[in-house]
């Protein structure tokens, strides 16, 4: 539908709808088998991409509103010349999506904290017992400055400290500016985190 809007080229005027898509590569091997890439997305809304099995494969991290509105039309689009990059993060568990639940519907509200682009959220070596979960944007694990795998909204985060002597076992840095809620590990069973913990490491290993 129309969407007046101010723009950033002549006439600085819009009327047009900005366009939403996800672009995909598809890679088919003479075995019989397949795998696809993000190769590209708008920065709104949030993209979801679930395989044929009906289970979630793929999402990006994320959603810049401003930044769609103004301009995905015309030439900033797969058909106008100009991709835009996904920023592609590993799918949240199940259990993360019931733990996220729990922390922002539980009794005690947890803190929400908003980080810059490059900034460090947790430091390698550090002494903490804080939980991160994800609302918006895309963090990265590090561990001696390697990197171990990018995570997005849903994603709960920083578990191993307490689970692991109560220091960090690596560093999280904002690849993005983010949003995330402020948790105590106490607050969640030594079993979840457990689970958290094995899923994170095979997520990095993948990575």
């Amino acid at each position: 539908m129309p969407a007046p809007r101010r723009v950033r080229r002549k006439p600085f005027i819009q009327w047009r709808a900005p366009f939403v898509w996800s672009t995909l590569a598809l890679t088919l091997r003479a075995d019989g088998t397949s795998s696809f890439d993000v190769v590209g997305a708008t920065r709104f809304p949030r993209h979801w991409i679930y395989g044929d099995d009906g289970e979630l494969a793929a999402k990006t991290g994320l959603a810049d509103f401003k930044h769609w509105y103004r301009r995905s039309f015309g030439k900033h689009t797969p058909w106008g010349d100009e991709e835009s990059e996904a920023l592609v993060t590993a799918v949240e568990t199940a259990l993360e999506r019931a733990l996220s639940a729990q922390i922002m519907r539980g009794g005690a509200k947890p803190k929400v904290r908003k980080f810059k682009e490059r900034a460090t959220l947790a430091r390698e070596g550090d002494q903490a017992d804080e939980l991160y979960l994800v609302l918006d944007g895309v963090v990265r694990a590090e561990k001696d400055g390697e990197r171990l795998a990018e995570y997005g909204p849903g994603a709960l985060l920083g578990e191993r400290a307490s689970l692991e002597g109560g220091r960090r076992t690596a560093s999280l840095v904002a690849v993005t500016r983010c949003t995330v809620a402020v948790a105590n590990a106490a607050d969640i069973e030594t079993t979840h985190l457990e689970e958290l913990a094995t899923g994170h490491r095979h997520e990095e290993r993948a990575g």
